[in-house]
Formats: C-alpha cells, sequence, structure tokens
C-alpha cells in the first residue's frame, strides 16, 4: 500500500506520517529522500516510482509531499491524503522553525503558496490536528480493500 500525505509546508504531514507508519508498519520517504537511491535525479525518480509501484501490492510506504512536482511520482492507486491548514496556523508554525521570527519575504511566500494543493486529487481530507486517528486509519484501509 502506498499513502501519499500531501500538503502545503507546515501543516502536519509529518506529524500524520509518523502517527501512521507504526499502525501500518510502513517505510516513510519525504520530498527528495528519493535521490538516495542514485545520484542521477533522473535515474532517482526512475528507480523510486518502481519501488512505490512494487509497494501499492507489497510493503506500506508513506511518501510526505510537499513540492507539487513530487505528485507525479506517486503510482495511480496510490491512497491520497491532502492536509490543509489555515495560513495563520502554517505561519505560526513556520515562525516556530525559523526561532520565533516570519521575515516578510517568507510570510509573503506562504501567501502566495497558500491552497496550492487544494484541488489536488485526494481521497481523504484533514485538516491540521482536526481528525481521530482509528477513523483515519479505518478509512484507510478500507480504501486500501484490506
Amino acid at each position: 500500500m502506498v499513502i501519499g500525505i500531501m500538503g502545503e509546508s507546515c501543516t502536519g504531514k509529518s506529524f500524520l506520517a509518523d502517527q501512521l507508519k507504526d499502525i501500518f508498519h510502513a517505510r516513510v520517504y519525504t520530498g527528495r529522500d528519493y535521490l538516495r537511491l542514485s545520484g542521477n535525479e533522473a535515474v532517482a525518480q526512475k528507480l523510486f516510482c518502481k519501488k512505490l509501484q512494487e509497494a501499492v501490492e507489497g510493503e506500506s510506504v508513506i511518501y510526505v509531499i510537499s513540492e507539487q512536482e513530487h505528485l507525479a511520482l506517486l503510482p495511480e492507486r496510490a491512497i491520497r491524503i491532502l492536509v490543509t491548514a489555515d495560513l495563520d496556523t502554517i505561519k505560526d508554525r513556520f515562525a516556530l522553525r525559523m526561532h520565533g521570527t516570519l521575515p516578510a519575504p517568507v510570510a509573503a511566500m506562504l501567501e502566495r503558496k497558500h491552497g496550492c494543493f487544494d484541488k489536488e486529487v485526494h481521497q481523504i481530507h484533514i485538516v491540521s490536528g482536526q481528525y481521530d486517528l482509528g477513523q483515519l486509519c479505518a478509512e484507510i484501509q478500507n480504501i486500501a480493500g484490506r
């Protein structure tokens, strides 16, 4: 089973992946982790796509995506989870990453990107921090046919 968790930075994708990895005995990949497979990005992407395709019927893999270009790496039968948060929450969390201060150019970038994943195809939509983990797992299992 492949679970793609997508959304903007600081929406809670990695936290969710950490919660799901033990439940589904899944390996977690984030962003460009696939580059570890080869020094050549094109080769690494092909190898990673093959690994994800094999995982659809085999081991569980969670791929955390915060760049839209990486959505193309997900196999057709991946379970797609969209994680969103309101802009103020994203800004507050990003400021914490930057030791409490959010520079104006970073705030502007977050404002421009806000909502960029909202129209992407997904089976499950989670608003950051507002979900029941047990219910979510049941929904994932139902979609996966397990």
